[in-house]
C-alpha cells in the first residue's frame, strides 16, 4: 500500500484580452473635472443640422466629448450615449459608449427616480 500522488490536473488555458491604449484626447476628458473641484458642464440641446447623417440628432452634450443622440439605425430608433474624439477636424464616434433601443431606453427612462434615490443614498 504505497502512497500515490493523485495525478496533476491539466491546466485551463485562459484567455488573455487585448488591452489597447488610450487615444490622446480621450485621456484628455478621462475625469469630468472633478479632480479640480469643477462641476461637470452643463447639459445643452441642440439639433444636429451640420452632419451628413440627417436622421441624427443631438438629444444633448453630456460634456466636451460625450454626446446623447438620438438616431434610426436600420429603421429602428436608437439612443446613443458615446465618446466622441476629432480625425481630421470632424467629430467622430468612439468605442466606447452603448446605444439603447426604444424599448431599452423606455426602461431606463421608468427608472430614472429610483436610480436618483439610490445615487443620493450612495
Amino acid at each position: 500500500m504505497g502512497h500515490r500522488k493523485p495525478e496533476a490536473k491539466p491546466k485551463k488555458k485562459t484567455k488573455r484580452m487585448s488591452w489597447r491604449g488610450k487615444r490622446k484626447d480621450e485621456e484628455d476628458h478621462a475625469s469630468d473635472g472633478d479632480s479640480e473641484g469643477h462641476a461637470p458642464p452643463k447639459k445643452t440641446c441642440k439639433r444636429d443640422s451640420a452632419d451628413d447623417n440627417s436622421d441624427e440628432i443631438i438629444a444633448c452634450e453630456i460634456s466636451k466629448n460625450r454626446r446623447v443622440t438620438v438616431r434610426n439605425w436600420n429603421g429602428k430608433i436608437m439612443v446613443d450615449i458615446r465618446e466622441f474624439y476629432v480625425k481630421d477636424g470632424k467629430q467622430m464616434p468612439g468605442k466606447k459608449g452603448i446605444s439603447l433601443t426604444k424599448d431599452q431606453w423606455d426602461v431606463l427612462h421608468n427608472h430614472v427616480e429610483e436610480i436618483d434615490k439610490a445615487i443620493t443614498s450612495v
